[in-house]
């Protein structure tokens, strides 16, 4: 039995009971949502809607890109409010929002619900980043970030798989089903959102605004890096199964075979890479890693437009298992870099300028990847390699110069401290 249990435990991402089980259950019921949504906006909006695939993909561009605006507000606002309520008022705002989409039925009504939809999702990106680090602690919130991250990929291949069934009925009752049960998800997630305790914030007698973040050079300087460094995920969706269609031999279900490679490695190994990047040091270590390990990801994909079929699939497929590991090296680092080189008392503005950042570099990748090598052939891949690769080079110099200005900042009179200003556990 002990042995079925360890089995269990290996290959189950969710923790032992306790308050991480319970974000987990909650991170678990808002993503099987979101796996049904993304799965099914663009055939809802379309054939169910009416809007045209113009309309559709302007709408959501726009909409993306005003929600970035919400991320630094929101994030600042758990620094100064309960990140458990807050976080559960803004599932229950998303419930209203999603449950809206069946309103829609011209260009302007659905701009606008997308907008808000985005603005709420933004936001509450970084306020659950806040209530993360609220729950895990210092010593214990990099795990905790791993742990849901692995949680949230098996929910959205689940929501995902769902999905299937009303793609294959396509019709219009079958895609309101989806919204429907992504407004059920977001209820069920608020409510045990509610079963957590509260976090409310320490008393000071001054609380930094948002801004604060924004003019922290340095921390800017290490979440840039690391926001240059996630667009290997736009390569993933988006450029990749282009590639794969039109300068590969390879048959298009390779795309699918791929993306499960991704989702599987990441349910399975999501926690123990992240093990050894706690804190800010061991973490730019991972992080440069990240970089180089992408970049090979990218130069074995640049080959397969020119190799044999049989070949090009063996390449796509261990391309995607060493893409994958860079993919989890960075999200680990790069949360840990993100919470140890913030202000203690300002998590969550600082979460925030870090979601923007990297929401940034996703709404400007598509159409500067699908260019550069669409366009660009195998010298974009390698374009692309080189850029991550110089990027990840550039996270510890950029970390120990962040370090040791907070150190300076924390000492008397500006001078550097001799205590450690990290750890390596």
């Amino acid at each position: 039995m002990r042995t079925e249990a360890k089995i269990r435990g290996r290959l189950s991402p969710l923790p032992p009971p306790g308050r991480l089980r319970t974000l987990s259950l909650a991170t678990l019921a808002n993503t099987v949502g979101t796996g049904l949504w993304v799965t099914g906006v663009a055939l809802y909006l379309t054939r169910a809607v009416g809007l045209s695939p113009t309309q559709v993909g302007l709408g959501l561009s726009i909409a993306g890109l005003v929600g970035l605006t919400a991320s630094v507000p929101l994030g600042g606002l758990a620094d100064r409010r309960d990140p458990r309520t807050l976080r559960a008022v803004l599932q229950l705002a998303q419930t209203a929002v999603a449950a809206a989409y069946l309103l829609v039925g011209s260009f302007p009504v659905f701009l606008l619900v997308a907008t808000l939809d985005a603005l709420l999702i933004s936001g509450n990106l970084a306020v659950r980043a806040a209530l993360v680090a609220a729950v895990g602690g210092p010593d214990g919130r990099v795990h905790a970030f791993a742990t849901l991250r692995a949680v949230a990929n098996l929910g959205v291949a689940f929501g995902a798989g769902l999905a299937a069934f009303a793609l294959v009925a396509d019709t219009g009752w079958a895609y309101r089903l989806l919204v429907l049960g992504n407004v059920v998800t977001y209820l069920v997630s608020a409510a045990l959102i509610m079963r957590l305790p509260s976090y409310p914030p320490a008393r000071r007698p001054l609380r930094p605004g948002p801004g604060r973040a924004l003019r922290d050079g340095p921390f800017l300087a290490v979440a840039g890096a690391s926001a240059v460094l996630s667009l290997h995920s736009v390569a993933l969706t988006v450029v990749l199964p282009l590639w794969v269609v039109a300068h590969t031999d390879a048959p298009l279900v390779t795309v699918s075979a791929v993306l499960l490679v991704n989702t599987l490695l990441t349910v399975l190994l999501a926690v123990r890479l992240s093990r050894g990047a706690r804190h800010a040091l061991p973490a730019a270590a991972a992080m440069r890693r990240a970089g180089l390990v992408l970049a090979a990801g990218m130069l074995l994909w640049a080959v397969t437009g020119a190799v044999p079929t049989a070949v090009a699939i063996g390449l796509l497929l261990g391309a995607a298992v060493v893409y994958t590991l860079g993919d989890l090296w960075h999200a680990g680092a790069g949360a840990a870099l993100a919470y140890d080189l913030a202000a203690p008392d300002a998590i969550g503005a600082y979460q925030g300028v870090d979601a923007l950042l990297a929401g940034l570099a996703r709404a400007a990748g598509p159409a500067l990847l699908t260019w550069l090598i669409l366009d660009g052939g195998p010298i974009g891949w390698l374009a692309l390699a080189g850029l991550l690769a110089a990027t990840g080079l550039a996270v510890p110099p950029l970390t120990r110069r962040a370090l040791a200005g907070r150190a300076a900042d924390r000492s008397p009179r500006g001078t550097v401290s001799d205590q450690p200003i990290s750890s390596s556990t």
